[in-house]
């Protein structure tokens, strides 16, 4: 017979984890779309590249115009999109949890009509959103916003809504927070209707007093992945948005380059410049500056170690 030493120096032998298996597909599709696609945008940053020719390397060139030379990027662009971030990102960040716990607090079949209703802008992107608006900020006495105005006796002649530098920034927040129901939306709506009901009961016998309590101290503490899911989607949702002040004011770039965003001058430069490299680097920044409002939220709603 073995003696127990000799059982113990015989080597364990692991048993393969199944679970890697299905883990597979994603890490495949996520290694080949993302991983690889951002080590290609990051070298290709390094050059100079117009889709053409060969790259060259320039080294950090591209990086040093960005912000000595670029000054619509400094003036426009970066500041424009953070101001937009910061806005449209807690704003509809809010409003999604507040109409998750309304909606929770109402009948099934109710909210999922409701929820629908709620859920289907975000279907469609900005852009297409903003041929629906264009209606309604038209700066004729068709438009609808135009009409009701006249009609009441608030103005006198139509005004310009989509050519006013000064209005298209509050416009693009509107529309913004109008389709921001996206499927943070969705994964609050679950995580509020998932919590253990007992928790409310047992606090209550505590002596919680009010809804206000309950929420801060039941509903938000047992639903923080839900709330982290939120937060990145509608930080990666709000930096990535583009185009929506040139589709409502019709013109390339929007007057004055009110509501010019990061993605939108990256487009300038990638697709009617053909100067690729130069918006690979403008493409690191905005993954910098997501990355870095993504560890901020990690913060706040992760799970503490």
């Amino acid at each position: 017979m073995m003696t127990s030493q000799a059982l113990q120096a015989r080597p364990v032998k692991k048993k393969f984890n199944t679970s890697y298996l299905f883990a597979l597909p994603y890490m495949v599709v996520f290694f080949t779309l993302v991983v690889i696609l951002i080590v290609i945008s990051v070298v290709l940053s390094l050059t100079y590249y117009d889709t053409i020719n060969f790259p060259t390397w320039i080294g950090l060139d591209n990086y040093v115009a960005l912000f000595t030379q670029d000054t619509d990027f400094m003036q426009y662009a970066l500041p424009t999109t953070i101001k937009y971030a910061l806005i449209i990102g807690p704003g509809s960040y809010g409003l999604s949890f507040l109409m998750a716990w309304i909606l929770s607090q109402i009948t099934h079949k109710l909210r999922t009509l409701i929820a629908i209703i709620l859920y289907s802008p975000s279907l469609t992107n900005g852009v297409l959103m903003s041929v629906i608006w264009k209606v309604v900020f038209s700066g004729d006495t068709r438009g609808y916003l135009n009409y009701y105005l006249l009609t009441l006796g608030i103005i006198n002649e139509p005004i310009q809504w989509l050519q006013n530098s000064d209005m298209i920034f509050g416009i693009m927040i509107f529309v913004g927070i109008w389709s921001s129901m996206s499927v943070g939306f969705l994964a609050m709506l679950s995580g509020i209707l998932n919590i253990n009901k007992d928790l409310y009961e047992a606090a209550y016998v505590d002596g919680m007093k009010s809804r206000w309590q309950e929420i801060f101290y039941i509903t938000i503490p047992s639903m923080k992945p839900q709330m982290l899911f939120g937060a990145v989607m509608a930080i990666v949702g709000t930096f990535n948005a583009s185009g929506l002040a040139s589709a409502l004011s019709g013109s390339v770039p929007p007057p004055q380059f009110a509501g010019w965003l990061i993605v939108d001058h990256m487009n300038d430069y990638g697709f009617a410049r053909y100067e690729m490299g130069y918006a690979s680097a403008m493409s690191v920044i905005l993954l910098i500056i997501v990355l870095s409002f993504n560890k901020i939220s990690h913060k706040l709603f992760g799970e503490k170690k």
